[in-house]
């Protein structure tokens, strides 16, 4: 495995705020939807809401320096793995503004397969850039994995 020796901290930093300010952003747009979360009946094993936010913020900075891992490669390495993370990017972005704001849980749920789909791609083409890159998602796919399940039960029970 190769490690970064010569870390641009200035690219480094950029590279950690794209997906923050995605998030937050979306956070945002988002506004009130998720206060009303706290008031639709919820599947077994859902967490405290405070931990949403501590979570995402995590799987965000993993996300921005494993996207700083693969733009530091060569322009041949890094040009399908960053298409796949722009789309998951903006499908992760949209996900909340349907499921909070538009409450439409359904078409959230089939939006959040699209995106572990995307999740996955960007994965396997990460680790082909840099194993670490890759491996340094893995905690994201299983976050939404854990959020298909909650997002269907929400479904489900409202």
């Amino acid at each position: 495995m190769k490690i970064l020796t010569n870390i641009n901290k200035k690219s480094l930093l950029i590279h950690i705020l794209i997906p923050l300010l995605t998030g937050g952003l979306s956070a945002l747009i988002t506004g009130g939807g998720f206060r009303d979360y706290s008031g639709v009946v919820k599947p077994a094993l859902s967490p405290p809401s405070w931990l949403f936010p501590v979570v995402w913020t995590i799987l965000y900075i993993i996300m921005g320096v494993s996207s700083y891992i693969v733009w530091e490669r060569d322009e041949s390495e890094k040009r399908g793995p960053t298409a796949v993370y722009a789309i998951q990017l903006f499908l992760n972005f949209m996900w909340p503004i349907f499921f909070f704001s538009f409450k439409a849980y359904l078409f959230s749920f089939i939006w959040l397969l699209l995106l572990w789909a995307f999740v996955l791609a960007m994965i396997i083409e990460f680790y082909k850039v840099s194993r670490l890159a890759g491996l340094l998602q893995v905690p994201y796919l299983i976050w939404l994995t854990f959020a298909a399940y909650l997002n269907l039960g929400v479904f489900l029970l409202n």
